[in-house]
């Protein structure tokens, strides 16, 4: 097989696999936030769906997740007579959001938990609000706890966008198929090998970024940690 013939038709794919990628963690970034703040607050009857939400993310396996956004998408966009806007590459997008936004609120949850009580007693004795709290004190120490397991999450999630080639959206794992069947599935391995150098980098550059903003975040720690003691001092 002629690599150089090969490697640039699977990088035609790749603006689509990094778009449902960047989508999945911007929305499912958003829907952790939401779900971990209900079940910290613990608000009747929304705390529970919040925890039943994140029981299903965690729980069905994320090809089976997709099949349900897929096929169930279309259901609820009927009621709006919108059917036309359903297509794989958004039912991709979608899946894989609410996977996304339940496995990393059990990222976001412990980090919360974590931090010591003293910090959060120290907060409330200054008259802090509940977002002045999170901004100001716990938050950043939350990060800091969390960011690790952001990264894992973010890794798990490429790995998953391979899945979407079986609700039908043309990502690099669907043309890489097809780049194989068009040869008679003469070259697997080569091209099997190819995409795993792809998806090895992607989880590589995923890795640094998160790594760069972990060791930022050590240097912002250090240098706040003698104002932290100075707030737990003055309660």
């Amino acid at each position: 097989m002629d690599l150089s013939i090969m490697i640039p038709e699977l990088l035609k794919a790749l603006p689509l696999t990094l778009a449902i990628t960047f989508t999945a963690m911007i929305v499912g970034f958003v829907l952790a936030l939401i779900a971990t703040t209900f079940r910290i607050r613990r608000i009747p009857v929304v705390s529970q769906l919040a925890d039943l939400y994140v029981s299903y993310a965690r729980s069905v396996p994320v090809v089976l997740q997709l099949f349900v956004a897929f096929y169930g998408l279309p259901l609820v966009v009927g009621f709006f007579e919108v059917e036309d806007f359903v297509s794989p590459n958004v039912a991709a997008m979608v899946g894989l959001s609410l996977y996304h936004g339940g496995y990393l609120s059990e990222v976001m949850r412990p980090a919360f938990l974590a931090v010591d009580r003293g910090q959060h007693d120290a907060a409330d004795s200054l008259g802090y609000s509940f977002r002045q709290k999170i901004m100001r004190v716990v938050g950043p120490q939350a990060v800091h706890i969390g960011l690790p397991g952001y990264g894992n999450s973010i890794i798990y999630l490429i790995h998953n966008v391979a899945l979407v080639m079986y609700i039908g959206a043309a990502d690099v794992m669907a043309t890489a198929h097809l780049v194989m069947e068009r040869d008679y599935n003469q070259y697997q391995f080569e091209t099997y090998l190819v995409l795993a150098v792809i998806y090895s980098l992607l989880c590589l550059v995923a890795w640094l970024v998160v790594r760069f903003f972990e060791n930022r975040n050590s240097k912002f720690a250090t240098r706040a940690a003698p104002a932290t003691t100075a707030i737990m001092a003055s309660v």
